[in-house]
This record gives structure tokens, sequence and C-alpha cells, in this order.
């Protein structure tokens, strides 16, 4: 559960609106962390900070926005992406779920824990790209074939699992959601090219699938529900190759499980060129394809 975020010099990139605004921002949220605490105002808090969260970010994407068109910056059009997502995606998708939850401590902590880790993730991993601290980890700009893989995965949920999911994040950059299992499957095509695809699962999903595969009633993440796992990632890859060609071409050569830690770093290195959140009404799950 997240319990603190504070600012540290680090995520400075030099120009005074933007770390000004990035300050207030950690500012908000830190403040909505400590008076999650509060049970009895829990859901005024929470409506009232999101409202004041989701209005200071929206003034600042508009502002680091126009600072990014005055300096030409080449990457203008991804990190605007980026942005678009966070305002109509993402805070929408959460702020659904605590509203239909009646602001359950489960949907505060998705909540903070995105909200959080997106802040975090995007100043150091983007913002310090504006000022060329850093090259941009976007490669790609969003496409058609995010689309088609977005259909691909909410149709195969669907059909395997009866599941109605809501799209949470056409950018996740691996923020907090939660207690997780991360499994990656590598790939290669006829040229020896690797393509990684990671799943990014909450715990109770797991058990929840697992369950469902099994007959059987699971409660806790043991060796048989991380190899039920396995089994439901590589039959979900196969089932959605036959809907996204791209994944057609590519041939499975191996895949293993993931710490939180060892997948941050895979993401630090470079972003995945799609990676979609979704929330399926029992945890959060991400899938996450990247070309090396």
């Amino acid at each position: 559960m997240i319990s603190d975020i504070k600012w540290n010099e680090r995520y400075n990139i030099g120009v005074e609106v933007i770390d000004k605004a990035h300050r207030k921002l950690f500012s908000i949220v830190r403040k909505m962390i400590m008076l999650n605490n509060d049970e009895k105002d829990r859901e005024w808090i929470c409506r009232e900070g999101i409202k004041y969260f989701k209005n200071y970010v929206l003034k600042h994407f508009a502002e680091e926005e126009a600072y990014m068109r005055s300096i030409n910056y080449s990457g203008y059009a991804a990190h605007k992406c980026v942005h678009d997502d966070m305002k109509n995606e993402t805070l929408p998708a959460l702020e659904k779920e605590m509203g239909e939850s009646d602001y359950s401590p489960e949907s505060i902590q998705h909540f903070l824990g995105i909200c959080t880790g997106w802040l975090s993730h995007h100043i150091l991993l983007e913002d310090r790209a504006i000022t060329g601290q850093i090259p941009n980890k976007w490669t790609e700009e969003w496409t058609e074939d995010t689309s088609i893989l977005e259909k691909t995965i909410l149709w195969a949920m669907k059909q395997l699992f009866n599941l109605e999911l809501t799209t949470v994040s056409s950018h996740y950059g691996g923020e907090d959601f939660g207690k997780k299992i991360c499994y990656c499957l590598t790939y290669r095509d006829s040229d020896n090219i690797p393509l990684k695809v990671y799943f990014v699962l909450e715990e109770k999903l797991v058990l929840e699938i697992t369950s469902q595969l099994l007959h059987i009633p699971l409660t806790r993440v043991d060796r048989t529900v991380t190899e039920t796992l396995k089994i439901f990632a590589r039959h979900f890859m196969k089932r959605i190759a036959g809907n996204y060609n791209t994944l057609n071409q590519y041939h499975l050569i191996s895949d293993h499980l993931l710490s939180e830690e060892q997948l941050e770093q895979d993401f630090d290195k470079k972003y995945p060129n799609y990676s979609l959140l979704f929330n399926t009404g029992i945890g959060y799950f991400a899938l996450c394809v990247k070309s090396q």
C-alpha cells in the first residue's frame, strides 16, 4: 500500500514553471495519502482531493505542452499522447471505479498507486527528456495497432472468463496498482528478432483466473497458481494472435516470472511499444509488448 511520496531534487528538469507544478502535484498526492487514513471523511476527502488534483493536472499539462511547442521539442506528439491518455482514459477510469465502489479502500489505493507511480515515472522518464537529460523512452507514438490490440484483449477476456474490461491506460509505465504477479514471454521471428510480452496481473485476479481454470477455489499464490498462470498466458497469446496478425510471425522461445524490480528495470531501459492497463472488475491487468 502507498504510504508516502516525497519530492526529490532529481525530479527537477530545469524549467521553473514545470518544476514548480511538479512539486505542487507531489504535495497534493502526498496530502491525499495522509488524509486517506481518516475513515470517517474518506469519501469527501478523496472526492475533493481528486477534483483538485485533476484540475491542477490539466493546467499543468497545458503549460508543459505550451513549453514543448515553444522549443520545438521533437518528442512533443508522443509526449502529448501520454498526457491525453492520462486525462482522457486513466483519470476517468479511476474516478469511475471509486464512484461505483463507494470509494472503497481498494479503489482509492488503485487511484493513489497509479497516480503516484505515473507522476514519478513520467517526470523521471519523459519530462526530463524535454530538456535533454535523458532520451525519450516512448519511441513510438500511438497507432491504430494499439486500438486493434486493445479490442482483441477485450474480446479474449470476455470469451475466456466473461470479464468486461475497462481500459485504464494505453501507456502503462509499470505504475503500482497493488500486489501483483509479473510474467514475461519471449518470442522470436524468422529473422531471430526478439519480442517480449509482459503480463502484469493483480494477485486477486490471478487467483480468480486460476480458480476458474482449475475449477477449485484458491486463496493464495503457490506453485500450482504460478504454473497455471503460465498456461493461461501462453493460451491467451495464441488466442489473441488469431485476431492480431503482428504476433503470428513470432514463435515462443522462453517464459519466466519477474519480480516487480525486474519489471521496473526492463521498463526503465525502454518502454514497451504497446502497453495497456485494464480494470477487470476483479483486479487490474496489464499486457505490454516490447520489441528489442
